[in-house]
């Protein structure tokens, strides 16, 4: 592929990206919730990232339904999703939040995700 060319913005590229990332939520979900690994309940944190995969999956579901739409929604899922896990982050970092060595770790790689999906994205054009 030629440096600097336009690429374009696949709906099922987008809707993929995102369902993994609603994946990782979800599963973080449940961890909090002290179904998956016992002792890393979290109430607060359960329901925002429970939240935070609906928005993404809801997101995928649009690139299906309009694919036309694909990009505007990638773009708001992922920013929403990318905006709630900053406030997570400055939830451990103001300690209200869970600080365990695991929820950094995974904040840290969550925004990588999210940042990256992002900026593809906002970076691609519409089909």
């Amino acid at each position: 592929m030629v440096s600097g060319a336009v690429r374009t913005l696949r709906p099922s590229v987008a809707r993929t990206w995102m369902l993994t990332e609603a994946l990782a939520l979800g599963t973080a979900s449940m961890v909090h919730a002290g179904r998956l690994v016992p002792g890393f309940a979290h109430a607060q944190a359960r329901t925002a990232e429970a939240v935070i995969a609906v928005v993404l999956v809801l997101a995928s579901v649009e690139t299906w339904l309009r694919p036309g739409d694909a990009r505007r929604a990638a773009i708001f899922g992922q920013g929403f999703a990318l905006l709630g896990t900053l406030v997570g982050l400055a939830t451990i970092v103001a300690g209200i939040g869970p600080r365990t060595v695991p929820d950094v770790i995974y904040h840290a790689l969550l925004l990588a995700l999210l940042a990256a999906g992002l900026t593809w994205a906002v970076r691609c054009r519409p089909v």
